[in-house]
This record gives structure tokens, C-alpha cells and sequence, in this order.
């Protein structure tokens, strides 16, 4: 939910700014672009072009403030970015000292939106896109062992972040197939019940996916690469590990759903009225 915010505060101003970049270059504004890609049509694609795209009258021009809001949304998703990588290979944070990296990253993340966007509208034939997830899929595992390596400041090898990267460019892919079939349906059922703002929430529903499967892949990433230096070591686990990991995983959930039902308990006994 961090990163999802984190990325939701970076990705309005980027895309009013990018907007009306479009715009001035005679090409479709961002808002256009999102109903061409997930064919959005009735109240999803008017809810889009109500909070995505300028009125008529409305000054579109990008002054110097615009562009420094824009640079510290973006630091700021990339300082929740670090966090995530310090935290999944228990690195020391950075904070601060890693501003030049986070800018880095920053530009790296913009070319990146380009070309994913630009092979979407090139080779985005066909209900599902396959064409162009099979040709975004390595573009992303590179760009996640790139924002890895950058935002780590070098402390994570290229060969540690292998797993992270195809692990996370095959989980993306995968939601971008299933985000293609279900956001049409989010953005509309949003819009009918809350108007315009049925965007935002649909907006920042589909970047919670996203999150979801980056965090993920990086858990998953670093156990597969734990578990392969303990192999290339010749360590093996106790025959009884497993089992006794299983055994823990229940007894936790034992208590977890214990406790769920005392306190459920309670809070019905003290809603009863007093005799």
C-alpha cells in the first residue's frame, strides 16, 4: 500500500506534464492514450478524460514548478522503491545520500513508460496485447535488475538480482494480460458509482497490482537466490525442515484465527444492550 501511494503521488503529476508535452507535439494526450489502450468506452472513458485531460481554456503550459513537483513525486516513489530493496537484501538505508541515484532512476523510469508505451501502440494488436507483452516482458526484467543495482547504490550484484528480474517481468506481464480483461470493467463500474473520481480509484486499485507482484518478486527473487548460493555450497536442508516450517506456519495461523474470534467475541458482547 506504501509503494502504491508512493507511486499514485508520482504518477498524476507525471502524466498531467507528459499531457500536455503530447499535446504541444501534436500527438494524443495521455488521457486519449489510456482509453485507446484498455478500450475504455461510456462513463470509464469519460471519467478518464474528465480528470486526465485539460479544459478547454485552461492554461497547459509546464513552468518551473511544475517540473520541480514533478522531480520530488518521483524522488519520493524512488526513495519507497530503495526502501524496498534495502529492506528485501537487509541492506543499511541510504536515505538521503542516495538522492543522485533516485534521480537517475527517475529518468530511467521515464524512458522506460516511453518504450513500454510505444510498443503497446505498435505491436498492441488483438484483445490481449500478446505481441507486445512477449516484447516488453525482457525490456522489464532489465529495467527491474537496473532500478535494483541503481537504487541499491551497486551493493546488489547484476547476478543476485537475476531471479528479482524474471521472476517480476513474468508476474507484470501476467497482470498486464489479466489488467487488460478486468480494468475496462474497474474504470466503468468506478465511474457509474463515483463519477470522475471512479478513475482515480480504479487508477490507484490497478498500481496496488502492481506493487503487489513487484513486492512479491522481490521476496521471491531473493529466496531463489539464497537458495541457489546454499546449493552451489553443497549445504542441505534437515530432512525435517520442511515439515517443521509447515508445522509453524500452522500454529500461526491457529493462533491468528484464535485471536480473531476472541476479539470478535468481545466486540459482540459489548454491542449487547444492558438488561
Amino acid at each position: 500500500m506504501a509503494l502504491a501511494s508512493s507511486a499514485f503521488s508520482a504518477v498524476i503529476p507525471l502524466v498531467i506534464v507528459s499531457g500536455v508535452v503530447l499535446a504541444h507535439l501534436g500527438s494524443k494526450d495521455t488521457a486519449h492514450r489510456i482509453i485507446d489502450r484498455y478500450g475504455l468506452t461510456g462513463g470509464g472513458a469519460e471519467a478518464v478524460l474528465y480528470v486526465f485531460s485539460p479544459s478547454a481554456g485552461v492554461d497547459t503550459g509546464v513552468g518551473v514548478f511544475g517540473l520541480l513537483f514533478l522531480a520530488v513525486s518521483l524522488l519520493s516513489f524512488s526513495r519507497a522503491v530503495q526502501r524496498l530493496f534495502e529492506q528485501t537484501w537487509e541492506l543499511l538505508p541510504l536515505s538521503v545520500r542516495n538522492t543522485l541515484n533516485g534521480l537517475r532512476w527517475s529518468a530511467g523510469l521515464l524512458v522506460y513508460l516511453t518504450v513500454t508505451a510505444w510498443l503497446s501502440a505498435v505491436l498492441g494488436q488483438g484483445r490481449l496485447s500478446l505481441g507486445a507483452v512477449a516484447v516488453q516482458t525482457p525490456v522489464t526484467a532489465v529495467f527491474l535488475m537496473w532500478s535494483g543495482r541503481v537504487l541499491s547504490a551497486g551493493r546488489v550484484s547484476w547476478w543476485d538480482l537475476l531471479p528479482f528480474g524474471l521472476v517480476g517481468a513474468v508476474g507484470e506481464a501476467a497482470y498486464s494480460v489479466g489488467a487488460t480483461v478486468y480494468l475496462p470493467r474497474l474504470f466503468s463500474s468506478s465511474a457509474n458509482q463515483y463519477g470522475a473520481m471512479g478513475a482515480v480509484f480504479a487508477l490507484v486499485s490497478a498500481l496496488f497490482g502492481v506493487m503487489f507482484v513487484l513486492v512479491g518478486s522481490a521476496a521471491v527473487g531473493r529466496e531463489v537466490r539464497d537458495e541457489l548460493d546454499r546449493i552451489k555450497r553443497g549445504e542441505r536442508p534437515a530432512d525435517d525442515e520442511v515439515r517443521r516450517e509447515w508445522d509453524e506456519v500452522i500454529a500461526h495461523a491457529r493462533l491468528r484465527w484464535q485471536t480473531a474470534r476472541e476479539q470478535l467475541a468481545a466486540h459482540r458482547r459489548s454491542r449487547k444492550p444492558e438488561r
